[in-house]
């Protein structure tokens, strides 16, 4: 019986090349005869190349399950399925990857690849529909960090412009980072912290609790509630809300729920978090324009939290159990 294996002479090496928009960890599968084993994470920043194997001849199929790092729940980068492998947390190496025989582990959706050797170099490529090449995924990346933190960088298209340097030089200056920041290994390291830390333009949840938040935001012009929901923070995330114009006031209720999205109780009462503005929530997605008769919208009344901005419009509000 062949035996599939990820170590290899040193001779060449197999590279993969990062031209999308987002962070991203992969993990790698080779199959050879009726045996496979599989090897992960390798984190790649947008624009990023990083060698993957020893070896740019492969011995047997070449396998690759890709995911998105530090984007929202859910998030997916639209890899068809080819072979389900098993993968694992954190840095591993699973021999025997048909079936997963450690209870960490899960299986998980791999395309096989080909790469395409020059001059004794394999690559491959993770790519996206807007086609960037490396500088443009490196910039686009940045882009796409800079608008989920709330800055103004413009389109994400990879490419330069006023808006997204001055959104830059903003980002730097509010955390005191080194003028040269951007052009640091470790720039999308300080963008994710950041994000993750609620900081930049706007309006931020932070869930300090242990329980998953699920989260309602209210706006109010003239008179004229609007709310939706629901948006999710897990523990210890921070998340911003996209949050359209000025509105005159915006309002925040969240509630903590377990795993199976049961309410959390606190002596015998749900564990809430708002304040005395009175609006409607419903139990499923919504968006309810309207603050009186939640019943004729489906759904219940709720008292809301005012979110309390500083001078220069940006308010974060924290999520703590009593």
């Amino acid at each position: 019986m062949a035996a599939a294996t990820l170590a290899y002479p040193a001779a060449a090496e197999t590279r993969l090349c990062n031209r999308t928009s987002v962070m991203t960890e992969a993990a790698i599968g080779v199959v050879v005869g009726d045996t496979a084993a599989t090897r992960g994470w390798f984190r790649l920043d947008p624009g990023q190349c990083r060698a993957i194997l020893q070896s740019a001849e492969v011995p047997g199929r070449l396998f690759l399950h890709a995911r998105p790092f530090g984007e929202p729940p859910g998030a997916s980068l639209g890899q068809p399925e080819h072979l389900s492998l098993c993968i694992g947390d954190g840095d591993f190496l699973v021999a025997g990857a048909q079936t997963c025989r450690q209870p960490t582990n899960r299986l998980a959706p791999f395309v096989e690849v080909k790469p395409t050797v020059v001059e004794g170099i394999g690559v491959l490529f993770l790519s996206e529909e807007a086609d960037y090449d490396l500088p443009q995924a490196r910039k686009a990346g940045i882009q796409r960090l800079l608008t989920r933190m709330g800055y103004d960088p413009g389109p994400i298209d990879g490419l330069e412009g006023p808006k997204t340097d001055a959104s830059l030089r903003a980002f730097v200056t509010d955390l005191n980072l080194p003028a040269d920041a951007a052009v640091l290994p470790d720039i999308f390291d300080r963008l994710l912290a950041a994000l993750r830390a609620g900081e930049g333009p706007g309006f931020a949840w932070c869930n300090d609790t242990g329980h998953r938040i699920m989260a309602a935001l209210g706006t109010d012009d003239a008179g004229r509630i609007v709310t939706r929901g629901w948006f999710r923070i897990e523990p210890g995330a921070c998340l911003k809300p996209p949050l359209e114009g000025t509105p005159a006031r915006v309002l925040s209720f969240a509630e903590a729920v377990d795993a199976e999205g049961r309410p959390v109780a606190r002596d015998g009462r749900p564990l809430v978090f708002g304040g005395a503005v009175p609006a409607c929530i419903r139990t499923t997605e919504f968006e309810i324009s309207g603050s009186t008769d939640c019943a004729a919208h489906g759904g219940s009344p709720a008292n809301f939290l005012v979110v309390t901005f500083d001078g220069r419009r940006r308010a974060s509000l924290r999520f703590r159990e009593p």
